[in-house]
C-alpha cells in the first residue's frame, strides 16, 4: 500500500512518481492568497490543476472563499470531501448532468455558469423535479471566444430569462481573460486585461440598471492575477495554478512570487551516448505540450523529446556524469496536463515522504 511508504526517502521509491515539495507549495499558496486578499477581493482558487481535496482544504485554511471546478465530476468530489461552496466555471448540457447538478444542490452550495437559455432551462426543470435550487452566473465572452454569451443586450436578456426560471437564483456574471495571459509587454498586457474586464463592468452596470442581481463578478487566472485583482468590478478571483509555481506561468505569463513545487522523480535507464541520457518518464508521466519540463539541477542538460515511456536528454559537459540508476527530477512545465496522469501526489518535506494525497477528481465523471 502506498501509505506504507510514509517516512521513506526519494531513493526508496520506484520511479516515475509525481512529487510535491510541500514547503514550496505552502509558500506559493500563501503568496497567491495574499495577492488576492490584499486587493480586497475574495479568493476562489481553481482546482482543475490539482483535483485534490487535500489541497483545496489547505487553501480554505488560507482564507479561500470556496473552490472553482472545471467540471461537475470535480465538484462532486469536492462536495463529498466537505468543501461545499463550489463554482463550476463551465457550462453543462444534457438532462443527465442537470439531474446530477440538482442532486448536488441537496448537500452542497454549487454555482454553475450558463451562456444559453437551453442550459438554464434544463437545470431549472431538474431542480424542480427534486425540490432544490441552483445558483447561476451568466458566462460572458470578454474576448476568449470559447464559451460565453455576447456582452450587452444578449447578456442582459439571458439574465432576465434566468431570473424568471423556478429553481434558479441569479448571482451575477463571470468572464475569463485567458487569451491575454502571455502578452510579454507588461503595460500592453495591463491595458488589454483592463479593457477585457471593463466588458464585465459594463454588463454589471446593465444588470443593476435592469434590476438584476449582480453580486458576483468572477474572473482572473494565475497568469493575470496581479492585474485582474486590481480591477474594481471584479469581486472574486479564480487564480489557482500558482500554487505549483509552474514554469508556464512564471516564464510565459509574468507570475512573480512563486517557484516550482511540482516535479516528476525519474531514473536514468540508459546512456547510449556521452551526450545522451534516457529517463523512464515519458508522455504517460509528464505532458510537454504547453510547456516542456526542465531537468532540475543540470542547467546544461536539455530535454529533446518525450515518447510514451521515455525522455531523451541532451547532456552538456557538466551533466555527462549522470549514470544508469541515478535519480533525477523533472520540473513539471504545466501542472494541469500532468497531474491527470497520476493517482497521487507524493508529498515531500525535504527528502522525507510526509503524506500521499489522492488526486481524487482524476478520471471522474465529466
Amino acid at each position: 500500500m502506498p501509505q506504507a511508504l510514509i517516512g521513506a526517502s526519494k531513493a526508496d521509491l520506484d520511479t516515475p512518481v509525481l512529487c510535491l515539495d510541500v514547503e514550496q507549495f505552502a509558500r506559493n499558496a500563501q503568496h497567491m492568497a495574499e495577492v488576492v486578499t490584499s486587493s480586497k477581493k475574495l479568493w476562489r482558487p481553481h482546482s482543475k490543476g490539482h483535483k485534490s481535496p487535500a489541497i483545496a482544504w489547505h487553501e480554505q485554511r488560507l482564507g479561500a472563499k470556496g473552490v472553482t471546478c472545471a467540471k461537475l465530476g470535480e465538484a462532486e468530489v469536492m462536495a463529498a470531501a466537505g468543501i461545499t461552496n463550489i463554482l463550476v466555471a463551465n457550462v453543462i448540457a444534457g438532462e443527465r448532468k442537470a439531474e446530477r447538478l440538482a442532486a448536488l444542490c441537496r448537500w452542497s452550495d454549487p454555482t454553475i455558469c450558463c451562456d444559453h437559455f437551453t442550459q438554464a432551462e434544463q437545470i431549472s426543470q431538474a431542480c424542480q423535479r427534486v425540490g432544490t435550487r441552483c445558483q447561476i452566473l451568466v458566462d460572458v465572452n470578454i474576448g476568449m471566444n470559447r464559451t460565453g454569451i455576447r456582452p450587452g443586450k444578449d447578456a442582459v436578456e439571458l439574465g432576465q430569462a434566468i431570473d424568471q426560471l423556478p429553481g434558479l437564483t441569479l448571482l451575477g456574471i463571470m468572464g475569463y481573460e485567458g487569451h491575454l495571459l502571455k502578452i510579454a509587454d507588461t503595460a500592453e498586457k495591463t491595458r488589454q486585461i483592463r479593457e477585457a474586464i471593463s466588458i464585465l463592468e459594463n454588463v454589471q452596470g446593465m444588470y443593476q440598471r435592469s434590476g438584476l442581481r449582480c453580486d458576483v463578478v468572477s474572473a482572473g487566472g494565475t497568469g493575470s492575477v496581479h492585474i485582474t485583482s486590481q480591477c474594481p468590478a471584479v469581486t472574486e478571483l479564480q487564480a489557482g495554478g500558482g500554487i505549483f509555481g509552474d514554469p508556464f506561468y512564471t516564464g510565459n505569463c509574468g507570475l512573480t512570487g512563486c517557484e516550482p513545487a511540482l516535479t516528476v522523480l525519474a531514473t536514468v535507464v540508459s546512456r547510449p551516448h556521452l551526450q545522451r541520457a534516457i529517463l523512464d518518464a515519458g508522455r504517460k508521466t509528464v505532458n510537454p505540450d504547453l510547456q516542456m519540463p526542465v531537468l532540475r539541477g543540470y542547467p546544461d542538460a536539455e530535454i529533446k523529446s518525450l515518447s510514451a515511456e521515455h525522455c531523451t536528454i541532451e547532456l552538456g559537459p557538466e551533466s555527462q556524469n549522470l549514470r544508469i540508476g541515478d535519480q533525477v527530477e523533472l520540473v513539471v512545465g504545466y501542472g494541469d496536463l500532468t497531474t491527470v496522469l497520476h493517482d497521487d501526489f507524493y508529498v515531500f518535506r525535504g527528502e522525507r515522504l510526509e503524506a500521499i494525497w489522492p488526486i481524487s477528481g482524476r478520471g471522474r465523471l465529466q
